[in-house]
């Protein structure tokens, strides 16, 4: 878990261009490839409020707190069962989330970052409930 301390450091790294090379790494991330498209329930592990989205792929619960921004990505860890993605969006918008499957309708989400120039942070089980309406 990083403090505020340390997500305002990454912000001035990232800012400055310090953690991304210049030439961005190409994103494998087939392991969200083979999640199944449809209705995901998002349980909050604090006790929030579900919340049901509608996913055309894995690849869309990776900026679940800046869901229509147009952001670079950086794969920090590509396996077989986990990845975990940094990306930075305009502006001062920035988040790392690291999903975890445990098969292809029930993940794990950490994520945290920077949205709307607030620190957010937080972990949810994600399950796929269905088609989407």
């Amino acid at each position: 878990m990083m403090t505020f301390s340390r997500i305002a450091l990454v912000a001035v790294l990232i800012a400055g261009g310090a953690l991304f090379p210049a030439a961005a790494q190409a994103p494998g991330l087939a392991m969200l490839d083979r999640l199944e498209p449809g209705a995901w329930e998002l349980r909050p592990r604090d006790g929030g409020e579900r919340q049901r989205i509608c996913i055309g792929n894995g690849r869309d619960l990776i900026q679940l707190r800046h869901p229509d921004s147009n952001c670079s990505h950086y794969v920090v860890e590509d396996g077989t069962s986990e990845v975990t993605v940094q990306y930075t969006c305009r502006g001062s918008n920035y988040g790392r989330t690291s999903i975890r499957r445990e098969n292809a309708s029930l993940v794990q989400i950490e994520s945290q970052g920077i949205a709307r120039g607030l620190p957010f942070q937080f972990t949810a089980e994600a399950r796929r409930v269905g088609n989407c309406h």
